[in-house]
């Protein structure tokens, strides 16, 4: 890693370095303030151990800093007051150590503080002078007012919950969970009229809630459980709602008295209380001595954790925890090559890209028109598809899909916030998301509507017809299109841990935006619907796409019927590089072949290989365009990736690298060595 670093140094340009998931092992090198130009630095998900660099301090026009899911293990730093120009600073998962540091409070240009799962503990001073302040994922201090989500769990905080949160009006998600919080919960934190989701689970709350509590109109999500509330339950959590969940399980409450403690159990607060009047001296040390005692176990679970599951096992760690917000990680040579666009890269995830938020029924039914037949698109193995535009005048479109009966509310709403946290240049960007329950109208059965962004241009498959659009892609456009497709599943399996590893690629749900830029859509989908037959899907998107595109109806019926050979007779399936081995395949067929028989195209693809076979298959456009030794890096690594040996099979790693290499060597070529189907081989 030194010596890396040296060499990176040499690179006095450099703005943007990102080495996520590297495996990369060992102390953090101090050489590393030698890169001075860096904007945005981001080593998460790695093993690096130790102490943070001070001399990071000196990288004055660092902008983003994240160093999460690593091993950094001494106390926390405080020198940030010299980094002016910080705006997001991540050290989410580390083994730090220490109080808050105060050097924080002076960088006014900071928007997202993420510093949870650590060791941190003290004293917290108040972030109110942090004005830009919009995500922060850390510790118990006052609050900015205008704050929309507060994230604090897993951390060793002790007090009470400060009053003042019960003034945040603008704050949807707090989330307190898994701490030593004392006292009664204060009720204003209830009532906030925006707040949706408040989860205090796993603390020492004690006392009992208003019979009368005042709840927002907004509020879904309670969990109060494993606490010591008694008495009880307010007449607001009795309500029953299909849009409401309400944990309250290991308290001493008086309702569903199955799953609550005895009396006795929670009583030990109170008399603690009224004992130490008594006695303050003998008490007050027993309890500390409880307390530290606890801590040492919590300590000592919290190694044991790390050592034994250090990725977690539980369902909710899986999906609430292990997603990276890594969503620089896939930036394109275009913006890395100009440096005036270093800065908005660097803030691709949090200001370039809108933050996903819950939607109404209502609010869908008013951009849709009432899901009026002149907004539908069409209808796919995930569900209808509307056209529909928000009350800011943006133009989205809206997937309406049947709710899983595998999943509860609370699940899915957990596997929803994951696939909102999939940031990716080449990704549709998914912008909020609507689970109704409640049947009205036409739309009878429960179902979940995803929002993501309106792509005008229309998908690559409608571009590979001679008829579409007025304008056929040549070889050079194919592969950039290929290429952005390419890095995006490769984000999806290894920029992210866990990897997406079932995205049902094809080339309908490659979209085009308005400057041509390929976007991969309904990705990531199989978490939360209905597992479907592999080749039913195939054959139902084929003859949606048949009715699309007349000039491609047999070919895509031909290549499905290669799909469902291919999948029945695989073991181990690697959808994504086999169904990219498929896209690769029509990003190449000549679109006056698809009238022919079955077996006639398929004799021809197994002689793709040779020139003869190429002339006759191979899309006269690519033909013209294409180099030879451009098309057979390609036809190279398509065969291996619809092998039926999974040992010859290809990695998506060596597919975009291929498809690059295949690029570079077309942009090198002149015309003289474009393809010549009479040429030997």
């Amino acid at each position: 890693m030194d010596s890396f670093v040296a060499t990176l140094a040499r690179l006095t340009n450099l703005r943007v370095l990102s080495l996520v998931s590297l495996g990369i092992w060992g102390p953090l090198p101090d050489k590393i303030h030698r890169l001075s130009s860096l904007e945005y630095l981001d080593l998460s998900s790695n093993f690096l151990f130790g102490s943070v660099p001070p001399k990071i301090s000196t990288m004055v026009e660092l902008q983003t800093l994240k160093l999460d899911d690593n091993f950094f293990n001494y106390t926390v730093p405080n020198w940030f007051d010299s980094l002016s120009n910080l705006t997001i600073l991540s050290l989410r998962n580390n083994q730090l150590k220490g109080q808050f540091p105060s050097s924080i409070l002076s960088i006014t240009t900071l928007t997202d503080l993420i510093m949870s799962r650590n060791g941190m503990s003290g004293k917290l001073p108040h972030l109110s002078s942090l004005t830009s302040l919009h995500v922060l994922d850390s510790v118990l201090p006052k609050m900015p007012k205008g704050v929309v989500m507060v994230i604090l769990s897993n951390n060793s905080f002790f007090g009470e919950i400060p009053q003042q949160y019960g003034q945040l009006s603008q704050l949807q998600h707090l989330d307190l969970s898994f701490n030593v919080l004392r006292g009664k919960p204060p009720s204003a934190v209830f009532s906030l009229p925006n707040i949706s989701f408040l989860n205090i689970a796993s603390n020492m709350k004690s006392g009992s809630l208003p019979d009368l509590l005042s709840c927002g109109s907004k509020l879904e999500f309670i969990d109060i459980s494993n606490n010591k509330l008694m008495g009880g339950l307010p007449s607001y959590f009795n309500t029953n709602s299909d849009k409401r969940i309400v944990e309250v399980d290991g308290n001493c409450l008086s309702f569903n008295t199955r799953h609550q403690h005895v009396e006795s159990y929670c009583m030990e607060v109170y008399m603690k209380k009224q004992s130490k009047r008594k006695n303050a001296g003998i008490l007050g040390g027993l309890i500390i001595g409880v307390f530290i005692l606890m801590m040492l176990l919590a300590y000592g679970f919290l190694i044991l954790w790390r050592i034994y599951c250090p990725r977690g096992t539980s369902e909710q760690h899986l999906l609430h925890k292990t997603v990276q917000d890594s969503s620089a990680a896939g930036f394109s040579s275009e913006l890395l090559a100009s440096a005036r666009f270093v800065s908005e890269a660097a803030k691709f995830g949090t200001s370039s890209l809108p933050v996903c938020r819950s939607y109404t029924f209502e609010e869908l039914k008013e951009a849709t028109n009432n899901f009026d037949n002149s907004a539908f698109m069409g209808e796919g193995s995930y569900g209808k598809l509307y056209k529909g535009r928000l009350e800011n005048g943006a133009l989205v479109a809206i997937r309406c899909m049947p709710l899983s009966k595998k999943y509860s509310i609370q699940n899915l709403k957990l596997r929803l916030d994951l696939l909102a946290k999939l940031r990716h240049p080449h990704l549709v960007c998914l912008l909020g998301h609507c689970v109704d329950v409640g049947g009205r109208d036409d739309f009878s059965t429960n179902k979940i509507l995803l929002i993501s962004d309106y792509l005008p241009s229309g998908s690559f498959c409608t571009h590979l017809a001679e008829s579409s659009y007025g304008k056929v892609f040549n070889w050079s456009e194919r592969l950039a299109i290929l290429i952005s497709i390419a890095k995006a599943v490769h984000f999806l399996h290894t920029g992210i841990i866990p990897g997406f590893f079932h995205n049902r690629l094809k080339t309908n749900n490659i979209l085009l935006n308005e400057h041509g830029m390929a976007k991969l859509s309904d990705y990531g989908l199989s978490i939360i619907s209905e597992e479907t037959d592999k080749c039913g899907w195939l054959l139902t998107c084929a003859l949606h796409f048949q009715a699309k595109v007349e000039g491609y109806k047999s070919c895509t019926l031909i290549i499905v019927s290669l799909y469902c050979n291919v999948f029945r007779q695989m073991k181990n399936l690697e959808d994504d590089v086999c169904s990219f081995g498929f896209i690769l395949l029509e990003a190449l067929v000549e679109p006056s072949v698809c009238a022919r028989r079955d077996a006639l195209l398929l004799n021809e693809i197994a002689s793709i290989n040779s020139l003869d076979g190429q002339k006759r298959i191979i899309d006269p456009i690519v033909q013209a365009t294409c180099s030879q030794e451009s098309l057979s890096i390609v036809l190279s690594i398509m065969s291996k990736c619809i092998s039926l040996e999974s040992c010859s099979r290809s990695s998506i790693e060596d597919v975009l690298w291929n498809l690059q290499y295949a690029a570079q060597i077309q942009g090198t070529v002149s015309g003289d060595h474009r393809f010549d189907a009479a040429s030997p081989q």
